[in-house]
């Protein structure tokens, strides 16, 4: 799994409620608002995921939308691994989208941007990420 990813789900899993209850002035709460994940096989093992949401705190927290979504879709489509190969984030009127592409496969791909589906899916469950 990533940092990027770990230090996220570190802050779903707890930094959220610290910040309501004694974070600095000015603190808010993260209270992600999860608007779907529409997917696209684009050709073989090309995965196309488009996610958006509220209240993002920035491009980690679609990015990490986005490969929860990406997680549970290759255990669905039978395999375990994936690996990241881009995503692109926009915001609009306090809408926030991703537009990500994955490969997946049964084997550990190539690569510095690997994930391991169970275990990505298992922490994007453990803290509410949703899933495809």
């Amino acid at each position: 799994m990533r940092p990027a990813m770990l230090i996220s789900l570190g802050l779903l899993a707890g930094g959220a409620s610290g910040c309501a209850e004694g974070g600095e002035p000015g603190d808010t709460p993260f209270e992600p608002d999860y608007k779907g994940v529409e997917t696209r096989l684009l050709d073989g093992d090309l995965v196309n995921f488009h996610v958006a949401m509220r209240g993002a705190r920035g491009n980690d927290d679609l990015s990490d939308y986005a490969e929860c979504a990406a997680a549970q879709y290759t255990l669905i489509r039978g395999y375990g691994f994936a690996r990241h190969v881009r995503t692109n984030v926009s915001k609009e009127g306090g809408l926030w989208r991703a537009d990500a592409v994955y490969t997946i496969s049964p084997a550990l791909p190539e690569g510095l941007k690997t994930i391991d589906a169970e275990v990505v899916a298992a922490a994007c469950a453990e803290n509410g990420i949703p899933m495809v």
